[in-house]
């Protein structure tokens, strides 16, 4: 069965480069345009990962990680930002993200990292 990945992100343009980076890699993608989206969408799919932007209309990506870790805190969740400020990095690793990575998405990148996550692992280890 193929994971289901969650992409969380205002941007149309990120939302579709990632599931297409996604769905070359074997995964089943699903779209949120945003935090109050995502989390329903999750709490009906129950999916295997999110990728999450930091910056979004409505609900910031922090608000949203907590929320989602809330309801399972076993999710690894990947926040997709383009702020990289150790702050950033710092409030996201409290947060319980596995990963932090720099937008737009490097598709290598992005597959080292779910490879890491896969097993457990994460970016702050």
């Amino acid at each position: 069965m193929k994971r289901k990945i969650l992409v969380v992100d205002d941007s149309s343009l990120a939302r579709r480069l990632s599931r297409k980076f996604l769905e070359e890699m074997g995964y089943e993608v699903e779209e949120a345009p945003g935090g109050a989206e995502a989390l329903e969408q999750y709490a009906l799919g129950q999916h295997d990962l999110v990728i999450l932007d930091m910056l979004m209309t409505g609900m910031y990506g922090l608000e949203v990680l907590h929320k989602l870790k809330e309801l399972n805190p076993s999710l690894p969740v990947i926040i997709a930002t383009a702020d990289i400020q150790r702050s950033t990095r710092d409030q996201v690793k409290a947060g319980g993200a596995a990963a932090m990575v720099n937008k737009p998405l490097n598709k290598d990148e992005l597959a080292e990292i779910l490879e890491l996550v896969w097993t457990g692992g994460t970016l702050w280890n």
